[in-house]
């Protein structure tokens, strides 16, 4: 049992200090440099440069659980600027994904609620405040959008992608 408890202590420790900012804190909606050297590929696209942004799409998030708009239409290849506004009271983030990606990111949001971790496929949204997303969407096909804070993703704080 020792043993166990001293594997997922070094996970969490390790997962905390390969990112920069924790869920929940003020600076986390702070986007990061873009860098494409740094750039990976996913299932879902990749990160977009911020020069090349073809379209700005709005989307709000509410403590109802919702996203407006909850389905975005973008053509294969697009680079989008997502500006995601919280006009709630509670903390919300959009997150870019397929859904066996969500899934997983959502059980783990379970297990490590205070997991620390900046992604740029995903935007953490304090009350009242705006956070962006820049993302090329590589490949055509339908993907999600989500919050994944604990019990959001549950009440259905869900959005499509439909990639054409």
């Amino acid at each position: 049992m020792l043993k166990t408890l001293n594997i997922l202590a070094f996970v969490v420790v390790a997962l905390g200090s390969a990112t920069a900012m924790a869920h929940g804190d003020e600076d986390h909606a702070k986007r990061h440099e873009y860098d494409a050297g740094k750039v990976e590929d996913t299932d879902f696209g990749r990160e977009g440069d911020p020069g090349k942004v073809s379209r700005t799409i709005k989307v709000d998030m509410a403590d109802s659980m919702r996203f407006t708009p909850t389905t975005v239409v973008v053509k294969r290849g697009e680079t989008v600027k997502f500006v995601i506004h919280n006009g709630g009271k509670l903390l919300h983030e959009m997150v870019l994904g397929t859904d066996e990606a969500l899934e997983e990111h959502a059980a783990l949001m379970k297990k490590f609620p205070e997991m620390e971790h900046s992604d740029p496929n995903m935007a953490h949204v304090k009350p009242g405040a705006r956070g962006e997303i820049v993302w090329q969407f590589t490949r055509a096909g339908d993907f999600r959008f989500a919050c994944l804070q604990p019990g959001h993703y549950e009440a259905g704080m869900v959005g499509k992608v439909v990639v054409k």
